[in-house]
């Protein structure tokens, strides 16, 4: 039977792996790849590897590192940051990813959406879309690591990524980003609605009942988190951790 793949979010600074809240605060975790060694045991779905700093110092993530992740990793994993060239995402998919995660430049020309579709196939082109609410409460889409609001809505870009080829989207919520308060589902809601492709939910899940609660209301391909994946406990002790076989399908009504 079908459900939705859950999926942690790894971030990447410095080459360390850290975590956020609202997209600051930025607190170092450890090492990445031992993370990878952790989650094979653990048997995760997929991996998603951001580095959250390759826009804003104009690079991309390391080849390096994806190839490491590739040799390592036992699970299908995307890789994103500072992504801007057909032959950066050439080398990022040749080391091992099955995806690449657009967001900066998908913000800034939705053209190359199209242009890596075309060459790489709609499959291995995902299109992370962060909101944020402003002081108005109107839902702004943000890039460059949430630092440039764009004047679309993110319904609206979401459907020109489609439109342009991409063959996944992840909808985050920079509001609930750390906070482990749960999803945003009038949002996630809204994105799903409004395009045929798959969609992977991002920002705030902190237990299961928050991927419970998400799965009953929305249809979507992914559940993906970051905090809940790497802490443990009122304290955010930390401690990688995924949900064994039970507690997945309890979360999808699915029978033992």
């Amino acid at each position: 039977m079908y459900r939705p793949r859950l999926i942690p979010v790894l971030l990447l600074q410095n080459k360390g792996l850290v975590k956020s809240v609202k997209f600051k605060n930025h607190r170092y975790l450890g090492d990445p790849i031992n993370a990878v060694r952790i989650f094979n045991d653990l048997k995760a779905d997929e991996l998603v590897f951001i580095d959250i700093l390759a826009s804003r110092e104009k690079r991309t993530i390391s080849v390096d590192f994806v190839k490491n992740v590739g040799e390592e990793a036992n699970m299908p994993f995307s890789a994103g940051g500072g992504i801007r060239t057909l032959e950066q995402i050439r080398k990022i998919v040749e080391a091992g990813a099955e995806k690449v995660i657009l967001n900066t430049i998908a913000g800034e020309n939705q053209g190359f959406i199209r242009e890596a579709a075309d060459t790489f196939g709609s499959s291995t082109i995902c299109v992370c879309i962060d909101v944020k609410k402003n002081f108005l409460g109107k839902e702004k889409v943000f890039i460059n690591a949430g630092t440039k609001a764009l004047s679309l809505s993110p319904v609206q870009f979401a459907e020109l990524a489609e439109e342009n080829g991409a063959g996944e989207i992840i909808i985050q919520s920079i509001d609930r980003d750390g906070t482990m308060t749960g999803y945003d589902i009038n949002l996630i809601k809204k994105i799903a609605e409004s395009v045929t492709i798959p969609v992977v939910a991002l920002g705030g899940a902190g237990n299961l009942n928050h991927l419970t609660e998400i799965n009953q209301l929305v249809s979507l391909n992914g559940l993906a988190a970051g905090s809940m994946f790497v802490y443990h406990g009122e304290r955010r002790a930390v401690l990688v951790n995924y949900p064994e076989r039970e507690e997945i399908l309890k979360i999808f009504n699915q029978k033992f």
